[in-house]
């Protein structure tokens, strides 16, 4: 104790405990590499603490948005089976391969995306492309919707599936217009410019205010 000079074994019973400083907490490499304009949404609390999360748009995603790739190790067998989640596996020097995320540092924010259970909630389709995973948009994603995603019909057959039927637009009955929320624009990190839309964000050519 720097109080009474005495060395002792647990607490000094004249001056008392001492204050414990707590490390601040750091996010998993997972939820650090979700994207600014997604966000994580805890959806259920399990027992033992356990949460179960979901991925969510905070602005309008556009359709045939490509994610990726998919971040795990591979891996022969699995470690880690989330009945929520898709399973998911590539092709490798002629071996097939789980892509396996024990835990939340050994992937990336994709980990957290749920499965489709039907043609109405899936917004995102999962195929193989040279030896990795991606994830795309099968149509536009309004804010406050959770993206959920299901196999690629040749994804499907090589993961020994069924196959989740996305309809062609043109099979599809024109909706009444409905009055959407406004929605924040896409705001450029280095220029500060400002876009109606993602992919004029992504498209635009950027000269940061410093190098003007």
């Amino acid at each position: 104790c720097e109080d009474c000079g005495k060395s002792l074994v647990g607490e000094c019973k004249l001056h008392g405990p001492l204050i414990r400083a707590k490390d601040r907490v750091i996010p998993s490499r997972a939820r650090l590499t979700l994207p600014h304009y997604l966000t994580l949404r805890v959806l259920e609390l399990r027992a033992g603490n356990q949460q179960i999360l979901g991925v969510f748009a905070k602005k309008v995603i556009q359709k045939r948005t490509q994610f990726g790739p998919y971040v795990g190790q591979l891996s022969t067998k699995l470690t880690r089976y989330d009945e929520s989640r898709l399973v998911l596996q590539v092709l490798k020097d002629g071996g097939k391969y789980f892509l396996d995320t024990p835990n939340e540092d050994c992937g990336n924010w994709m980990m957290f995306v749920r499965l489709a259970r039907n043609q109405e909630e899936q917004t995102l389709v999962a195929y193989q492309h040279c030896g990795e995973v991606y994830f795309t948009t099968v149509k536009p994603i309004e804010p406050h919707t959770e993206l959920k995603v299901w196999y690629a019909a040749d994804y499907a057959k090589f993961m020994e599936a069924s196959t989740v039927f996305i309809k062609e637009e043109s099979d599809v009955c024109p909706l009444p217009p409905v009055e959407k929320e406004p929605v924040d624009p896409w705001i450029c990190s280095s220029c500060r410019s400002t876009f109606a839309t993602f992919a004029l964000l992504e498209s635009h050519q950027c000269i940061p205010k410093d190098r003007v």
